[in-house]
């Protein structure tokens, strides 16, 4: 089966955790895996809320964690696709 092209995406889930990564096979079970992951543990106003995130990435204000090479989240509640300039911001790691 071939894989996928690898897509920014930011997801959400049950838990109301809020993940940044790369996805490149669709979601099986409400479980998806995204590679060079990172959590958005605190985002600011200024965000505008958490699709904000996917719309123009976190900002200076936000605490976003370091990267890891691989995470699996279960019970997946929204996988949206992340803007380029989101992307990039996102891939800084802001934590103030």
């Amino acid at each position: 089966m071939k894989k996928q092209k690898e897509q920014a995406v930011m997801v959400t889930t049950e838990f109301r955790g809020v993940f940044f990564g790369y996805m490149s096979e669709p979601p099986v079970n409400g479980s998806v895996t995204i590679e060079r992951a990172r959590n958005c543990v605190y985002w600011s106003a200024d965000v505008k809320g958490f699709m904000g995130l996917a719309a123009g990435g976190p900002t200076n204000n936000c605490k976003v964690g370091p990267a890891v090479p691989s995470l699996t989240l279960n019970k997946v509640t929204a996988i949206v696709e992340v803007s380029p300039s989101a992307q990039a911001k996102w891939e800084e790691g802001p934590w103030n």
